[in-house]
């Protein structure tokens, strides 16, 4: 096992960011590096545990390339968009220069998705989608997901988790032979990152969004 990060497992859960503009996109991530994170992934829940999670790993440079062009066209529309990132909150002194900076970040990353080292696609195998209550569906990935992108953050390594390429998810499927029902959750570029020196991210303040009992 790798040695990891001197980081306490709160320190672990309140610094594991989106990374962007810190990754690595010139240090090469060894194989083995990605099995582990996934090997810890692996031990999520998962609903009456099925485990019936698939896991994408992409470092092949043509097919990054690929991923990386459908990410950034999607990237396009969604800056363009009203609910960007960075034009929330515009007006508000605190948060609207937080939000700005985030814009600037999703504009960095949609121009160099396809440059990441490693690209990861947690799946889902489901043979139909139900109309109604889909949260058992996918709270059965997506906790090892995280788990993955938390374990990447114990061995030096950043991620972001993006979903943006599922606006064109059935492109990116055949590109990969993703069989029909193999369902695409989210796409983590995974790099080393530029320093370790992750900080807590600023957030509302417990008070204003706690209920106990009632609303």
């Amino acid at each position: 096992m790798t040695q990891t990060l001197d980081l306490s497992p709160d320190e672990l859960l309140t610094t594991t960011r989106t990374v962007r503009k810190r990754l690595d996109l010139e240090k090469p991530v060894p194989a083995e590096l990605i099995r582990e994170c996934i090997e810890v992934a692996l031990q999520a829940p998962s609903g009456s545990n099925r485990q019936t999670w698939h896991w994408l790993v992409i470092t092949d440079a043509e097919k990054r390339a690929v991923i990386g062009e459908y990410y950034r066209l999607a990237v396009e529309k969604y800056l363009a968009g009203s609910g960007a990132a960075g034009k929330l909150y515009a007006d508000d002194p605190v948060r609207g220069p937080i939000q700005r900076r985030i814009g600037d970040g999703v504009a960095y990353l949609g121009e160099r998705m396809g440059q990441v080292p490693v690209l990861v696609i947690p799946c889902l195998q489901a043979k139909n989608l139900p109309a109604g209550n889909q949260a058992g569906l996918w709270g059965s990935i997506l906790p090892s997901a995280w788990s993955y992108c938390l374990a990447a953050r114990a061995r030096g390594l950043g991620t972001a988790w993006t979903t943006l390429h599922l606006n064109y998810e059935q492109e990116v499927g055949e590109l990969l032979g993703l069989p029909e029902d193999i369902r695409q959750t989210a796409l983590i570029p995974t790099a080393y990152t530029i320093g370790t020196d992750f900080k807590p991210a600023a957030r509302q303040p417990l008070d204003d969004i706690l209920h106990v009992d009632t609303w």
